[in-house]
């Protein structure tokens, strides 16, 4: 019974969501961005010079398959931090602001259950931000590119199937990326707290994480591993930095995720 209750929520959770026109909003918006770029480079009169400009852009016109790489490269210092701090931040806040988080506590679904639900809405925008940069990427390169085999940071050469899966697979290293933040956001969220703080610390890591008299701390910032996703790019594949950045993703979902719900957990909100 409390098993199907939970489910019931969740589905009521990812069905609010997705019907926001705030969501579609931000996807949209995330979608326009590797088409700007694949236009950009199409119309632009010169080939990009190696070394200029966001990783793999002067691949584009060689091969339409990097515009997803290249966009998704672009929106993970801002653009999905942005909108998935949004979500995150706005978990548990956005109820109370609503004054519906009242109502779903006192039906017997139970705080932890709650929290569990919430995050897990903002883990399925995660993956639907990241899959929609990588889709529309493809689309637009595709549509504007000539398209063929890949050859790799290793110089092995890769058929448009497999580079399609290793989009892919990137796409997933970047939304592995965010469960981390989308945690801090569950965390500050509660029970009231702002979207732009947790935009504001994804900001804060990434600077930190570029000041070499800091470098003591690198490791343990939960943006650290965010671009590190070359090794999928190579023949055969190292999963050293997956496992590395997965690893630390689960440390801030662990240590937030018991944070959040000691704060959820002793707060008064049905008063």
């Amino acid at each position: 019974m409390r098993s199907g209750m939970g489910w019931a929520l969740l589905g009521s959770e990812l069905s609010v969501l997705f019907r926001r026109l705030r969501t579609w909003a931000m996807l949209i918006a995330l979608a326009a961005v590797p088409i700007l770029i694949a236009v950009a480079v199409k119309l632009s009169s010169r080939p990009t010079a190696p070394g200029r400009g966001p990783l793999f852009l002067d691949r584009i016109t060689q091969n339409g398959l990097f515009v997803a790489v290249t966009a998704l490269v672009v929106c993970v210092p801002l653009f999905l931090p942005l909108t998935v701090g949004v979500v995150a931040g706005d978990t548990i806040a956005g109820e109370a602001n609503l004054g519906t988080l009242r109502y779903l506590l006192i039906a017997p679904a139970g705080r932890i259950r709650l929290l569990l639900v919430k995050y897990a809405g903002a883990v399925a925008f995660c993956c639907a931000a990241t899959a929609t940069v990588a889709a529309s990427g493809a689309l637009a390169g595709v549509v504007l590119f000539p398209v063929g085999p890949v050859t790799l940071l290793s110089g092995d050469t890769i058929s448009v199937g497999e580079s399609a899966l290793r989009s892919l697979l990137i796409a997933a290293y970047i939304t592995v990326s965010l469960l981390g933040l989308s945690a801090i956001g569950l965390l500050i969220s509660t029970p009231v707290g702002a979207m732009a703080a947790t935009i504001v610390l994804s900001v804060v890591s990434q600077v930190l994480d570029n000041l070499p008299q800091l470098e003591w701390l690198h490791p343990w910032l939960f943006s650290h591993h965010w671009l590190s996703f070359a090794d999928l790019l190579r023949q055969p594949i190292s999963w050293t930095s997956f496992g590395e950045n997965a690893l630390l993703q689960a440390g801030y979902i662990a240590v937030c995720g018991a944070l959040a719900y000691a704060k959820f957990s002793n707060k008064d909100v049905l008063s």
